[in-house]
């Protein structure tokens, strides 16, 4: 297993960590190591230094991995690596769909992250998933990592178990082709979690007598069109990683970037019928929703009925004529009570006879 760079505090970089114009220094990480025949070599170094190694033994190649870097960071790296000017903008900037770019002596890819929040019940939750991004800068001798948000690192991108010198020594497209696999299995990850809250749901939709908040099937809906939103665009740039004869990716490491295309492509595929299964389960839900309250409008509507016969022959009774029957009757009160109450009586039987009530 080759060392995989550790993460240090700000204090051991100030030479890669300017300061901003306010004099407070940018609290990117930064990670370098430098790597021969596949191994990674112990210690630290500044990324200065480790780029001059390289270049004068003609041998290896420098990793460097930033989290959320400043403009003046960023562009100072891409002075030392001769980097695009626009390369710089977006590892700075972020919000970057997935793509591919390859410019005349570097190759960026451009990859959302995804993490699955853990929770006890889908039922009780507002976010599924959290995503960010990662953006991998591949050279000749160099491969530089930018993270922007919280849901993986570098250390964890590379830190895969089964990456062996044999394939480090492919050269740096072995890095990029570790952080493109890490991202595709967390989108798995993530669609295998999803799977187990639309069965959480399913289950307690189709339970009886159990009431399901449709709004949190639509929050599953809402996380899972994230997730397909995330997948999709990528399809694209590892079809080119995996087909497409780049001078900066080896014939070795594109068979390894078509594993990672199947595996993205089973991952898209997951979501897709993850996708069908909460339509079905909202179309189910407002179909449910729909008969109770038909059911609460027929009860609602039987007990109107009830309480408009003692409403209607008060109403007749309560008009100021001086001739209307049994207004001198002795008993006439009693006898109107009965008959409402007999009346109410009958049309409650009736009503549940026909289960309305």
């Amino acid at each position: 297993m080759p060392a995989i760079p550790p993460r240090r505090p700000s204090t051991t970089r100030a030479d890669a960590t300017p300061r901003g114009p306010a004099g407070s220094a940018h609290h990117a990480t930064v990670d370098c190591v430098v790597y021969i025949d596949g191994v990674g070599e112990r210690g630290r170094v500044p990324h200065r230094e480790a780029i001059r190694r390289v270049r004068d033994s003609g041998r290896g190649f420098v990793w460097i991995s930033l989290d959320a870097p400043g403009h003046d960071q960023m562009e100072a790296l891409s002075r030392d690596l001769g980097l695009h000017e626009l390369i710089t903008e977006d590892a700075t900037s972020g919000r970057q769909r997935p793509k591919l770019e390859a410019y005349d002596d570097a190759l960026v890819l451009n990859m959302s992250t995804v993490r699955y929040l853990a929770h006890e019940t889908v039922t009780q939750v507002t976010d599924i998933v959290s995503t960010g991004e990662v953006m991998v800068v591949l050279g000749r001798d160099f491969v530089v990592t930018v993270r922007h948000g919280d849901q993986t690192t570098p250390t964890d991108l590379v830190g895969a178990p089964g990456y062996s010198p044999e394939r480090f020594a492919i050269g740096p497209a072995a890095v990029m082709h570790a952080v493109a696999d890490r991202v595709v299995d967390s989108y798995i990850e993530a669609a295998e979690g999803m799977a187990a809250d639309i069965d959480e749901l399913e289950s307690a939709l189709f339970t009886p007598r159990t009431r399901v908040d449709i709004e949190q099937i639509y929050v599953l809906k809402r996380e899972l069109l994230e997730l397909k939103h995330v997948i999709g665009p990528l399809t694209t740039p590892l079809r080119r990683l995996s087909v497409d004869h780049l001078d900066l990716v080896p014939a070795e490491a594109r068979h390894y970037f078509r594993d990672v295309q199947d595996h993205h492509a089973q991952a898209a595929a997951v979501v897709a019928t993850l996708d069908e299964q909460s339509t079905s389960l909202v179309s189910a839900a407002a179909a449910i929703v729909g008969v109770q309250q038909n059911t609460d409008m027929r009860k609602i509507s039987a007990w109107v009925a009830i309480a408009a016969v003692p409403t209607m022959i008060a109403g007749v009774y309560g008009m100021n004529f001086r001739h209307m029957p049994e207004l001198e009757a002795r008993y006439g009160y009693f006898v109107v009570l009965g008959i409402m109450v007999a009346m109410c009586a009958g049309l409650l039987l009736l009503f549940r006879r026909n289960r309305w009530l």
